[in-house]
């Protein structure tokens, strides 16, 4: 992908009115409770980015945003490379992204010089492979400053069912 489609998608994401990230890979329209600081903000846009790209089946610009040596941690699972999620969860989380949508309860972030984390809560819901969708959600990132912008090097998503 070029530098300048993941600008462009950047961007995108930064003049969003309503953020586009959950967990559960499907990401909604929804203004969040919580607070991300300042020197957090481009990290949280990277964040929304990769959530956009998933939802619009851009998986180039998703993998884009992840670190090569990503840490991916999600049911007790780990995937433990941008390659290993390319090859397995990678189509799925972006089919069930495009099939379901999320809202957002709380969304926080901060930053330490090169290092951010972004937290988020929320509820996904709707249909995926016949089935209904209905979960609680909860997602970290920890992002790195590199020369060209945040990339991910964790994600960790967990989720439940309501009630």
């Amino acid at each position: 992908m070029s530098r300048t489609s993941l600008a462009l998608v950047l961007s995108l994401a930064v003049l969003s009115a309503t953020p586009v990230f959950a967990q559960d890979h499907a990401h909604g329209h929804a203004q969040a409770a919580g607070s991300v600081a300042a020197e957090a903000a481009d990290a949280a846009a990277a964040v929304d980015a990769f959530h956009v790209a998933l939802k619009a089946g851009d998986t180039a610009v998703a993998l884009a945003l992840m670190a090569p040596d990503v840490m991916i941690f999600e049911e007790g699972g780990a995937e433990r490379s941008r390659d290993e999620y390319a090859s397995h969860h990678l189509g799925s989380d972006a089919a069930f992204a495009a099939a379901s949508e999320a809202t957002v309860t709380r969304r926080s972030g901060w930053a330490d010089g090169d290092i951010a984390w972004i937290t988020t809560e929320g509820r996904t819901t709707g249909q995926f492979n016949g089935r209904a969708v209905d979960r609680l959600t909860t997602e970290t990132m920890v992002l790195k400053r590199h020369a060209d912008g945040w990339r991910i090097h964790h994600i960790h998503w967990s989720s439940r069912a309501p009630g």
